[in-house]
C-alpha cells in the first residue's frame, strides 16, 4: 500500500492569496480533495492522507510532522500563486533536494502541464527553493503553484470546474506514474476517474463522431466533465436540431400531399 500525503495550503484564518473573488485556501482544498478522490478511486493499493479536509488552519510544522509520522511515500503541497505578471503554472522542490524529489517533480510537472494544454496555460518551469513543506518532509516532496489568483486570465480559468478537474487529473496522474500505481479496471464504460480527456473512449467513438458531425460538440476534450452552462448549450443545440428535423419532415409531408392532390 502506497501512502500519499496531500497538503492543501493555508486554511481557516489564513486565506493565502486573495483576488478576483477567489481565495487560495479554497482552491487548494478543492484540488486536494479532487486528487484524493482520483487516486483512491482510480488506482489500486494507494491511501491518500490530507493535512486538512476542511477549512481549518494548520501550522506548517504540524503538517510536515504528521506526514513524517504517517510514513508517506510522497508529499505534494498544493497552492496558488500571486504577483506573477502574466501568470501560469510552476512547481518547486527543495533547494538541495534528493534525486527522488527531482524525479517526482519532473513527472508531476509534466503531467499537470499536459492536462492544462487545452487551456493555454503558461509553463513557468520547475524550480527549487527553501520552502518549509519540501524542506522538512522526509519523503520526496513537491509544492505546486496552480496559476495566479491576481492575474485576471488565470483567475477566470480557476473559476471553471473543467480547469480544476484538469489540475486534479494532472496531479493524480503524476503521482500515480511516480509511484508506479496500477489502474483499477472498473469494467464499466465512462467510469474511469483518471483519463486523458483529449482521447475518445472506444465504446463512445461512434456516438462522439456523430454528435460532433451534427454540431452538438466542437470535437475537443471528449473526456472532460460537463458544466451546467455547457449542458444548457447542448440542450439548446438539441432543440434547434429537433426543430429543423421537424420542419424538414413537415415540408416533405406537405409536398407529398400537394403531389397527391
Amino acid at each position: 500500500m502506497k501512502k500519499v500525503w496531500i497538503d492543501a495550503g493555508h486554511g481557516g484564518k489564513d486565506s493565502g492569496a486573495a483576488a478576483n473573488g477567489l481565495l487560495e485556501k479554497n482552491i487548494a482544498l478543492a484540488l486536494s480533495l479532487g486528487v484524493k478522490t482520483r487516486l483512491e478511486a482510480g488506482y489500486e493499493d494507494v491511501q491518500v492522507q490530507l493535512s486538512r479536509s476542511t477549512d481549518v488552519f494548520v501550522e506548517l510544522a504540524d503538517r510536515t510532522n504528521a506526514a513524517n509520522r504517517a510514513g508517506a511515500d510522497v508529499l505534494v503541497s498544493i497552492h496558488c500563486n500571486a504577483g506573477g505578471g502574466s501568470g501560469g503554472f510552476e512547481s518547486y522542490r527543495y533547494s538541495t533536494a534528493q534525486p527522488a524529489s527531482s524525479a517526482l517533480q519532473n513527472v508531476l510537472h509534466a503531467e499537470i502541464m499536459a492536462a492544462l494544454k487545452p487551456f493555454g496555460v503558461t509553463d513557468r518551469g520547475k524550480k527549487a527553493k527553501n520552502l518549509h513543506m519540501v524542506r522538512e518532509s522526509r519523503m520526496p516532496a513537491v509544492l505546486t503553484e496552480n496559476l495566479f489568483i491576481d492575474v485576471a486570465a488565470d483567475a477566470n480559468l480557476l473559476k471553471q470546474s473543467k480547469v480544476i478537474d484538469a489540475l486534479a487529473d494532472g496531479h493524480a496522474s503524476g503521482i500515480a506514474k511516480h509511484l508506479g500505481l496500477k489502474r483499477k479496471d472498473s469494467g464499466e464504460p465512462g467510469n474511469d476517474p483518471v483519463r486523458d480527456i483529449d482521447k475518445v473512449s472506444p465504446w463512445a467513438a461512434a456516438a462522439w463522431e456523430n454528435a460532433v458531425k451534427n454540431g452538438f460538440f466542437d470535437g475537443k476534450r471528449p473526456g472532460a466533465s460537463i458544466t451546467r452552462e455547457e449542458a444548457a448549450v447542448l440542450v439548446s443545440r438539441l432543440q434547434d436540431h429537433f426543430s429543423k428535423l421537424m420542419a424538414t419532415k413537415l415540408e416533405k409531408t406537405t409536398g407529398a400531399t400537394d403531389k397527391a392532390e
